[in-house]
């Protein structure tokens, strides 16, 4: 099946007793044993498992062409689960804008257990001098938040080969309508389902799937199930419905970043318009070349400073200035205000979630806050 038929239909394997079209909501935290101690129904204790969380893990599993998913209560704790899983002493090789609530993880609670060095995985030519003996994990996020930066997904599946590391790629940014890590030969793909997957800034969650079951798979499945950070049915029931409508709410998504992406790189008042669709992106044709279309995410430079970027995010009238993103409603924010006094990202950024409004209304809003 395609991608829009199978986020349709991947549900359809789910039998409901009562003939259901729509997946019914099970509420119950633990199941019938028969006499010989077994679960006729196939499930035991909601923590476990639970018919709308098999359900949420088949449908994704489907869409990323993988073997198996976890899905977790947040896109934070399914990336913490990855660095749970390897043992004490591996060394990280991650990117040096990697998203601040991953990285502020490793800098903070897994300082003392864990090693890791930040470099600019675009420039892979150079990735090979990081590798050490003791390297267990590449953690790739492409595009990037928020400098849109695009990594190669299959050069460095090649290097993980050779040196037989595991390549985990953040995907949030693209969705699984837009690009596959596993087919390009990542291990185990990322997502924020909060973001694009739930579409509608109403429910958090996060997922992890993986190219085969193996060992490493097994001790992630583990701190799923015995950690417990698992989302609630209703949770993977509004993430079942969103999932329907995925691939047509990002193509409205890629269609309105694009326009207000070149609309944005003319402006005047624009230093630098971060968006992989524009020829001027300095992987654009990387992007070509491993993404469907583009998404909807983009970055701007103000010509200005933090001062001149908080004036425009103050002066938007349709875009909401509110963190997170891939929700149908378009939001704004000034990102390094977000991140901290720690943040690497320029002072005159603002990151842009392009929404499903009309077009000409995003870009009249964004033509009178910038003056």
């Amino acid at each position: 099946m395609k991608p829009e038929t199978a986020a349709i239909h991947a549900l359809n394997l789910v039998k409901s007793a009562t003939g259901d079209v729509t997946m019914p909501i099970s509420l119950s935290t633990t199941f019938l044993r028969d006499e010989n101690g077994g679960y006729p129904g196939g499930y035991m204790y909601s923590r476990m498992n639970n018919p709308n969380r098999a359900a949420l893990e088949n449908v994704i599993t489907t869409l990323e062409y993988g073997a198996d998913t976890c899905v977790f209560s947040s896109g934070n704790t399914a990336g913490m689960s990855i660095f749970q899983a390897l043992k004490p002493g591996s060394h990280i090789i991650a990117p040096d804008d990697m998203y601040w609530g991953l990285k502020k993880q490793l800098l903070s609670i897994f300082n003392e257990t864990l090693t890791f060095d930040f470099i600019n995985l675009v420039d892979i030519d150079n990735l090979e001098s990081f590798i050490k003996p003791n390297t267990a994990l590449i953690w790739a996020e492409t595009p990037s938040n928020p400098l849109l930066k695009i990594t190669d997904i299959e050069g460095l599946a090649k290097i993980c080969k050779v040196h037989q590391l595991i390549l985990a790629v953040d995907s949030t940014f693209a969705s699984p309508t837009l690009q596959n890590p596993i087919t390009l030969g990542a291990d185990i793909v990322m997502h924020s389902t909060t973001k694009y997957i739930g579409g509608h800034s109403d429910v958090l969650g996060g997922s992890l799937t993986t190219a085969t079951k193996n060992e490493f798979w097994e001790r992630v499945k583990n701190i799923q199930q015995n950690g417990g950070a698992v989302p609630s049915p209703f949770d993977c029931f509004l993430l079942l419905r969103s999932i329907k409508t995925l691939a047509y709410r990002v193509k409205g998504h890629c269609d309105n970043a694009m326009k207000l992406a070149l609309y944005l790189e003319n402006h005047p008042k624009v230093d630098t318009v971060y968006y992989p669709g524009l020829p001027s992106h300095p992987q654009h044709d990387i992007a070509k070349k491993q993404m469907k279309d583009f998404g909807g995410m983009l970055s701007v430079l103000v010509k200005g400073d933090a001062v001149t970027a908080k004036k425009v995010v103050n002066a938007v009238k349709i875009f909401a200035q509110a963190t997170s993103l891939g929700g149908v409603e378009s939001l704004v924010e000034h990102r390094a205000s977000v991140e901290g006094p720690d943040t690497k990202t320029p002072q005159n950024l603002i990151r842009v979630s392009v929404g499903l409004e009309h077009i000409d209304d995003l870009i009249a809003d964004f033509e009178q806050a910038l003056g």
